[in-house]
């Protein structure tokens, strides 16, 4: 039996190994993403980002913890982020996760980020799409709480929670950051904290100031014209508007949860409806078409040009007397200056 047919089958020790494989980008790894790419679709991709300390891995414990109670199999990818000088991750969210352990209904994996900016490992969406083709309904990514780049996840999940908590600096940080344009979702967590009320106002000051616009899939900074409908307010909004509801909870303690999930089913809902579902999911492929795409020929770039080529092009860029524009322009004609 091949590894990919024991991940069908449900082999948690196959699962595992074949996830280290995309992780590492191997050949292997990228073959059996080909593979089982015909059984992706099915799943609910959860994104939970915000701001560090705001309890993000709480709440999807919590969150996780509910969806089991619904008979649904769940599966939680956590994105620590790396040391930029040694490399390293604490991969530490799982022991936030303790009351999750033991359950085969649920599959934990965290992974480094690895450099990546937008709080997203290259290998996050090869990974999710590894959970839904081993049958897993609802996949959560949590990421790293990079700030103002944290914007990756909404190329790739079909729900985004942003979350946010009291006391945190500034009224609200992530109105600074633009993340409230990827919102689906808003909650605000350690709602028994002080503050929490000054919290809430400013979120839904910024919802009934902003004028509700398309989302813009950016690939590599380029407008995709590729735009779900308009953003509005949970519970159906007008017409077929979907405007962020703002939901209050106390993850440690559970309180809010299931009112929380309810808005998670009911943005699913609208998504399938309103015909975003399939909107998305196209952007989505689009977008990482485009990765592999980019990351295709600058390999084939990098077989074409001799090493000693490319590190006499960069002499010159170093000695400034030639620009970065002009030494792609050279690589690429392959014409000597």
């Amino acid at each position: 039996m091949t590894l990919i047919d024991s991940v069908l089958n449900g082999d948690r020790l196959a699962l595992a190994r074949l996830l280290t494989q995309i992780e590492n980008d191997t050949p292997d790894g990228r073959a059996a993403l080909d593979s089982l790419f015909p059984r992706t679709g099915k799943a609910h991709l959860i994104g939970v980002t915000g701001a560090p300390g705001t309890g993000k891995s709480s709440l999807v414990n919590q969150l996780a913890l509910h969806f089991r109670t619904q008979n649904k199999r769940v599966a939680i990818v956590a994105v620590d982020p790396s040391s930029p000088f040694t490399g390293g991750a604490v991969l530490g969210d799982r022991v936030r996760m303790k009351d999750l352990s033991g359950d085969d209904g649920v599959f934990i994996r965290s992974m480094a980020s690895r450099g990546s900016l937008g709080g997203l490992a290259q290998a996050t969406a090869g990974m999710a799409q590894v959970f839904d083709a081993a049958g897993y309904d609802v996949v959560m990514i949590e990421t790293v709480g990079a700030g103002q780049s944290e914007v990756d996840i909404a190329r790739l999940a079909h729900t985004t929670l942003v979350v946010e908590a009291p006391g945190l600096g500034d009224d609200i940080q992530a109105i600074k950051a633009g993340i409230l344009e990827i919102a689906d979702i808003l909650v605000v967590n350690k709602a028994d904290r002080p503050g929490v009320e000054n919290t809430e106002k400013a979120l839904k000051s910024m919802l009934e100031m902003a004028h509700p616009t398309q989302r813009v899939y950016l690939h590599h900074g380029v407008p995709s014209p590729l735009r779900p409908s308009p953003v509005g307010r949970g519970g159906g909004g007008e017409g077929n508007m979907w405007i962020p509801p703002i939901i209050k909870t106390i993850a440690t303690e559970g309180n809010g949860i299931a009112e929380l999930a309810g808005q998670i089913a009911k943005h699913a809902e609208h998504l399938r409806v309103s015909g975003d579902w399939a909107v998305r999911e196209r952007a989505r492929l689009e977008s990482e078409m485009e990765t592999a795409l980019q990351e295709r020929l600058m390999s084939q770039f990098r077989e074409r040009v001799p090493q000693t080529r490319y590190d006499e092009v960069m002499r010159q860029v170093f000695e400034r007397s030639l620009s970065p524009g002009e030494a792609v322009k050279l690589l690429t004609n392959g014409r000597a200056k």
